[in-house]
């Protein structure tokens, strides 16, 4: 098994439970985990993940719809990238930084998927 990691994915969206934070928008940071085949070994990118075109991926995902959780949007990620890469497992977190509303002191606030 191969391991392919993107880490701090930085992607804009609308996505909040609160009005302002859709309104206003705000990065969120992708960290994604693929385990892919052996078959990467052949040093040829077509044996493997290409990390390029799974970050379009989340990209489109993060355009195309707002979500109001977190954990909606990893699921979202995560699937969209199960159903078009040959991935054997992938963990996908979804963090922001901005936690204003709620005037939380934290440095980041997560939700992460797993998927077969």
């Amino acid at each position: 098994m191969i391991v392919v990691e993107v880490e701090a994915l930085e992607i804009f969206g609308r996505h909040g439970v609160e009005v302002e934070e859709r309104e206003r928008g705000q990065t969120f940071l992708y960290d994604l985990r693929l385990e892919i085949s052996d078959a990467a070994e052949s040093d040829r990118l077509e044996d493997t993940v290409d990390y390029v075109a799974v970050a379009e991926v989340v990209q489109g995902i993060s355009d195309r719809q707002d979500f109001n959780l977190l954990e909606a949007l990893a699921a979202a990620v995560a699937d969209a990238i199960v159903e078009r890469f040959p991935v054997e497992r992938i963990r996908v977190r979804v963090r922001k930084r901005d936690v204003a509303p709620a005037g939380l002191p934290v440095a980041w606030t997560a939700a992460s998927v797993e998927r077969p």
